[in-house]
């Protein structure tokens, strides 16, 4: 019998965590459906927008520095580690078309969307967080407002829709950042680097970035969100909260970044074939 037990524990201790992440499942679906329910009408809400508008500052407008500085490095930094190999291949004139690919298709949105599951992700985190230990999201509910309407809604819709936008001022500035490195630094012709980006960069490369930034945004506010609605009790509750929302974010824009790339990729290669950069 003792040994029995010490083999049936094992096996229900894996049922048991399999079903509690199973219902951590469900219950997450259900939030994102009831949050794009309500996103999609509070668009056409006056008193949702004047809720919504102190978060697209909040969200948006004080992430800029970060990403023009981050996005500045990425870029010179891109160029530093490129400039060795396209020397001696003897194509340093085009060094403008892969520091400016690499940005606005995948570095930009990535990191954009990084920066802000960091900055963002992790004070939406502890903000719905805190407002759960202190029961003032019970104390909405028990006046009758939907939380999820309220507080849920403004910040995935904020999310969401500035993600692409900080990721065009990402793109922007990494693709000068390589410039001020390529051109003063390592001398490359300044008509050629601006030439060969012109001609590499399509719409196509910039639009496919920001399409993947409305997922990364979108994941971040919804992730960063749900982590704060269901955090556990006290301050170490809110600080685990605030670590597992940001690693789960930064876990899914990876992955979302591989699936959305391989489907944009097969795309374009339907419909126009294979792109030749160099």
């Amino acid at each position: 019998m003792p040994q029995a037990t010490r083999i049936e524990n094992p096996i229900v201790g894996i049922g048991r965590i399999s079903i509690l992440k199973l219902e951590g499942l469900g219950d997450f679906f259900i939030f994102l459906s009831q949050t794009l329910s309500h996103s999609v009408r509070g668009l056409f809400r006056l008193r949702d927008w004047r809720r919504f508008l102190p978060q697209c500052y909040a969200i948006g407008t004080l992430s800029v520095p970060v990403i023009l500085v981050t996005g500045a490095f990425v870029g010179m930094v891109l160029a530093i580690q490129t400039i060795e190999q396209f020397t001696a291949a003897g194509l340093e004139d085009r060094m403008g078309v892969i520091v400016s690919l690499s940005v606005v298709r995948s570095l930009g949105p990535v990191l954009a969307g990084v920066m802000i599951a960091g900055r963002v992700g992790g004070a939406l985190t502890a903000e719905l967080g805190t407002m759960r230990v202190t029961e003032q999201i019970d104390a909405l509910r028990s006046m009758g407002t939907d939380p999820i309407r309220v507080l849920v809604m403004p910040r995935f819709l904020a999310c969401m829709l500035l993600t692409p936008v900080l990721t065009l001022y990402c793109d922007i500035i990494g693709v000068l950042g390589g410039w001020l490195i390529s051109v003063p630094v390592f001398n490359v012709s300044n008509w050629a680097y601006w030439h060969h980006t012109q001609a590499a960069v399509e719409m196509w490369d910039i639009g496919s970035g920001l399409f993947k930034s409305l997922f990364f945004g979108a994941s971040i506010g919804l992730i960063a969100c749900y982590k704060g609605f269901h955090c556990g009790q006290g301050a170490q509750g809110v600080g685990k909260a605030c670590t597992d929302g940001f690693v789960t974010g930064f876990l899914v824009i990876l992955t979302l970044e591989f699936f959305l790339s391989l489907l944009l990729k097969g795309i374009y290669e339907a419909i126009w074939g294979f792109k030749v950069v160099l």
